[in-house]
């Protein structure tokens, strides 16, 4: 009875978390022009890096040279931007490929 209780605990907890998660997700999102004008004017980001992920999503990486803080974000097909992931201390980093034929 008490293994029930915990797993249906458990179960109606990752439900909540779930649910605040899809609440969550259209607040970290707006049309892409205005996602990349407040990344510029407020923290100073310029666009560093970008490739194609899932659904033809295009994911992009910001960065300020001056304050080392970044922003990935994702922008989806219907034209929203959405913000992934931010934080500080951003390197631009140029490692040299190894030479072929030799492993890494």
């Amino acid at each position: 009875m008490k293994t029930k209780l915990i797993k249906m605990t458990m179960g109606l907890g990752i439900m909540a978390l779930a649910a605040q998660q899809l609440q969550a997700q259209p607040r970290n999102c707006a049309p892409r022009e205005d996602v990349i004008k407040r990344l510029e004017e407020i923290y100073g980001e310029t666009r560093k890096g970008i490739g194609i992920a899932r659904r033809g999503a295009v994911m992009e990486v910001f960065a300020s040279d001056e304050t080392g803080s970044w922003t990935i974000t994702v922008t989806l097909p219907g034209g929203a931007t959405c913000l992934v992931a931010s934080g500080q201390s951003y390197e631009t980093l140029a490692d040299a490929l190894p030479a072929q034929g030799k492993d890494a």
